[in-house]
């Protein structure tokens, strides 16, 4: 039993004749009787009583009319669904941000999406960059935006920008020149990101510096949240590292100092996917959108 058989069954008992449903099919009047022939002859049954003047459904055909009726119109919603979505009238754009988007203007890329194609509906999940990517290469999320490095044997990772992470305190002599691995590694450090741990990517950068340079750095204070770890500084209780966009507007206010690192230090942003894996046309414009926001939200120390 197939779609196109129960297509021309359907048009043959609306129009009671296999001439009518042929003109409503497009097909020729032969066609419709050879599919209604064969629908019969596939389960023993006559669907319809061959009158003078019209085609009448028989007990089997007026059984089989309402689930006719039901896999006809779920194969058509079924084909109107894939056309929305390829038309970006319809689907879900399921996309992966960084913990801290909002400080690149990302906050804006539902509301920019959503005005221009008000029929998709979005899933935009915020997590560390080690979890976005792990999501992504799960296939629990199409694609996403991530600081490098991360571990991408499954993902196709495409830098897009980059910021530069800055040496934070409250004291004034503590960020009066750039800050060596030695230096950050003597200090009372006040750490984000808590969860993620040192499988942070940035935390990994501060890891392998640390390493060549033979010591360790032991956060004094952990916390899941950058603007946590901001307050606690703003109060003298440690010091702490930040992106450029995190501290844009929020260093001043909080009677914060910033200095570099040395050498400098960048968190590479990156969008990831799936290898060989298409994305549907809605996650792909999201991506679009994204990365055009975060070039124009690049702060001026970034490169």
């Amino acid at each position: 039993m197939t779609l196109t058989q129960l297509r021309a069954f359907l048009e043959t008992a609306r129009h009671g004749s296999f001439t009518a449903a042929a003109g409503a099919l497009h097909i020729s009047q032969a066609s419709v009787s050879e599919l209604i022939r064969r629908l019969e002859d596939e389960h023993s049954v006559q669907l319809f009583i061959r009158g003078r003047r019209r085609l009448v459904l028989t007990a089997a055909g007026q059984e089989l009319s309402a689930y006719a009726e039901t896999a006809v119109s779920a194969a058509d919603n079924a084909a109107r669904a894939l056309q929305s979505v390829h038309a970006l009238a319809g689907g879900v754009a399921t996309f992966g941000v960084l913990r801290n988007a909002d400080y690149y203007l990302l906050s804006g890329l539902v509301q920019r999406f959503s005005e221009r194609h008000p029929g998709v509906r979005v899933r935009l999940v915020g997590l560390n960059s080690v979890d976005v990517a792990a999501a992504v290469a799960e296939g629990e999320l199409e694609a996403g935006i991530v600081v490098l490095p991360v571990d991408a044997e499954e993902l196709q990772v495409t830098p897009w920008t980059s910021d530069e992470v800055m040496y934070v305190s409250a004291d004034r002599g503590r960020a009066a020149r750039p800050v060596s691995i030695d230096a950050l590694a003597s200090r009372r450090l006040v750490l984000y990101d808590a969860h993620a741990g040192w499988r942070d990517p940035t935390r990994r950068q501060l890891a392998d510096r640390a390493n060549l340079a033979a010591v360790r750095i032991d956060p004094w204070i952990e916390v899941e949240h950058v603007e946590t770890a901001l307050n606690l500084v703003s109060r003298g209780i440690g010091d702490t590292i930040a992106s450029r966009a995190v501290l844009r507007g929020q260093s001043e206010a909080l009677g914060l100092h910033t200095v570099a690192l040395d050498p400098p230090l960048f968190d590479t942003i990156a969008f990831v996917r799936r290898a060989s894996v298409p994305l549907s046309p809605a996650t792909r414009e999201i991506a679009r959108l994204a990365q055009a926001m975060l070039s124009g939200a690049a702060p001026s120390g970034g490169r």
